[in-house]
């Protein structure tokens, strides 16, 4: 699935794409509230500036992804890979992280 699918098949009121596979898509400020995307793959997808909040990114690969200044407030990411993800700036308030993995998350500079 493209992005451009993706955020076209939103703008349409569809919310499940649970086990789409956007790895490496552009989803930069992309509104995606409440949408369903347990499963999927997100592997090195650009989600900087989206809007996530409560979504369900239960299980989904977000490897490597850019989530700077992200909103996943109240997401459910119970389970999900974030290994190597940016999260520099990204609002988690609410979020639910349990068996997230999360090793190498790129977060503020303290210099």
């Amino acid at each position: 699935m493209t992005s451009e699918e993706l955020l076209r098949q939103y703008s349409e009121g569809k919310r499940d794409f649970s086990g789409a596979d956007l790895s490496g898509a552009n989803l930069t400020r992309a509104n995606l509230i409440g949408a369903n995307l347990s499963g999927a793959g997100l592997y090195e997808a650009n989600l900087s500036g989206a809007s996530l909040s409560g979504a369900n990114l239960t299980g989904a690969n977000l490897t490597g992804a850019d989530l700077f200044k992200a909103n996943l407030i109240r997401a459910n990411l119970i389970g999900a890979d974030i290994s190597k993800a940016n999260l520099s700036g990204a609002d988690l308030s609410g979020a639910k992280l349990t068996r997230a993995k999360l090793s190498l998350v790129t977060g503020p500079k303290n210099d």
